[in-house]
């Protein structure tokens, strides 16, 4: 078989196709890279690995440049990685695989496909996603989920530690403090807790008795129908903090919770874990993260 001869016939049909626009040009692209790296990789197994570096000479001389040895490699490393994987995501054009053809772990990659696909990432966006390390900082049962195909729940996607904003380097000593750094840029605060978390107040006054209390952050979760109490706190974790929230978690069940949604989950920021005190916690709707300031 001539794999050169039918990479180049591949390659040139893309360029053919580059005259099309939008969707039907990028998915042509996408498959054109996956079966060119197919041929590449067959090829290598034949005549060698010089064989590459053979092939990218003729090409660059017979049609241009864009066809450089590093640009082979990367279309052989797509195949390899992705024919692991059942079908090349329909949302996904080929600038979104670049980035993500960093990677060889093939449960990372299954998890920046899924992210796009779920969140319509832009290419910008998920390249902020994967310089923010967001795979790295999800709990190791969350990547056992992955792996498994399980269904996650709510808390699964909260990162550890989860990022807050300081562009201005700004002490933080006080809860206030905190509070105020997440509210100056709400959006990215959502997207460190998962997929369908909308806000609903800060400082949410409720009446226990006598006392008026303050929810420091309260959520609702639209796709899993349920309110997310969030408490910040600036010192290491400790057992008053889980009696607190559980209590305006269940208050907020009682009074605010309709028939049709699920229970409250809470969730704590703290500047340093407890494994301890979350070891002997019987709630398992409570989640506890640290936060890290950048």
């Amino acid at each position: 078989m001539n794999y050169y001869i039918e990479i180049k016939q591949k390659l040139i049909d893309n360029e053919i196709y580059e005259k099309v626009k939008d969707y039907s040009k990028e998915r042509n692209r996408v498959n054109t890279y996956y079966e060119v790296g197919k041929l590449l990789s067959k090829a290598g197994k034949q005549y060698g690995e010089g064989i590459i570096k053979e092939y990218s000479k003729k090409l660059t001389s017979e049609l241009g440049k864009g066809y450089s040895t590093k640009s082979l490699f990367k279309y052989r490393k797509f195949y390899l990685l992705f024919k692991k994987v059942s079908t090349l995501s329909r949302q996904m054009t080929w600038s979104h695989y670049d980035e993500i053809l960093k990677f060889s772990d093939i449960k990372e990659i299954n998890y920046y496909i899924k992210l796009t696909e779920a969140q319509y990432l832009s290419v910008r966006e998920l390249r902020s996603r994967i310089k923010n390390k967001e795979y790295e900082r999800l709990p190791e049962e969350t990547k056992n989920k992955i792996i498994k195909n399980e269904k996650p729940n709510l808390e699964d996607y909260v990162k550890n530690p989860i990022i807050i904003h300081n562009p201005n380097n700004i002490e933080v000593i006080k809860e206030k403090t905190l509070q105020k750094l997440i509210l100056e840029d709400i959006p990215s605060f959502l997207k460190e807790l998962g997929t369908g978390f909308t806000f609903i107040d800060s400082e949410y006054k409720i009446k226990i008795g006598d006392t008026y209390n303050y929810i420091d952050i309260l959520l609702f979760n639209y796709i899993y129908n349920c309110f997310a109490v969030v408490e910040l706190k600036t010192t290491k974790l400790k057992k008053e903090h889980i009696g607190q929230i559980e209590v305006y978690m269940n208050y907020i069940d009682k009074n605010l919770k309709t028939i049709n949604q699920d229970k409250t989950i809470g969730i704590i920021f703290s500047k340093k874990d407890n494994k301890y005190i979350i070891e002997y916690c019987s709630d398992d709707r409570i989640v506890t993260r640290k936060y890290e300031l950048v």
